[in-house]
């Protein structure tokens, strides 16, 4: 007998390329979250470009985002950071890994919520800490304390970023497994097949 097609659960990689369309897979999430590491690994997986905000946003002022912040300010970023964002969405579809804050400003989530599916890639205190002292490139990470700091953006930031299409957690494990639940939490949100929405591991916040 010939071999049968493949089904969605032997490759949910078609699958989700096969519904997704013109939408973008939009990553969120604190500084540190491993956006744009998952990000580039995802887009591999799933063979799409892969876009980082913060590189086009640099690419677009001609200067660092660090320059952009003592330059000129935070609201100054923050309106940059919204309109190149708003013009790579109409690129899909891509993997595009966003900065921290991105995702606070309403105007950025509806366009993402219009144009996208949207992950956020959550991290406890713990990891996002050790891996931001590693860098010295987060503006908003040069005050007297730095914790305290990174505490104070969560607090602000988890509820709004609740508001993801879907949480995969991001802990101290091979990228390639947090790549393989994101696949795995895209193809039960985008397919409405194949494993029931509360057996994917490690998926908290699907709207269902």
């Amino acid at each position: 007998m010939p071999d049968s097609a493949p089904t969605a659960s032997e490759n949910p990689e078609a699958d989700i390329l096969a519904t997704l369309g013109t939408r973008m897979i939009v990553l969120i999430g604190m500084m540190g979250a491993g956006k744009s590491t998952i990000g580039r690994r995802l887009a591999a997986r799933l063979r799409l470009p892969f876009m980082d905000a913060d590189a086009e946003i640099e690419a677009a002022a001609g200067m660092t985002i660090p320059e952009i912040f003592e330059l000129h300010g935070e609201p100054h970023f923050r309106d940059g950071e919204a309109r190149v964002i708003a013009r790579l969405l109409e690129s899909g579809p891509a993997v595009l890994a966003t900065g921290g804050g991105s995702f606070m400003r309403e105007e950025t989530r509806r366009r993402i919520g219009d144009k996208a599916i949207s992950i956020w890639l959550k991290a406890d205190a713990e990891i996002i800490m050790r891996r931001v002292r590693r860098r010295a490139d987060r503006p908003l990470l040069r005050t007297a304390d730095p914790e305290a700091t990174v505490g104070r953006l969560m607090s602000e930031r988890e509820p709004v970023y609740q508001h993801a299409d879907l949480t995969i957690f991001s802990r101290d494990v091979p990228h390639d497994r947090i790549v393989d639940e994101c696949v795995e939490a895209l193809r039960a949100r985008l397919c409405r097949r194949a494993a029931p929405l509360d057996e994917v591991p490690n998926v908290a916040g699907v709207a269902r």
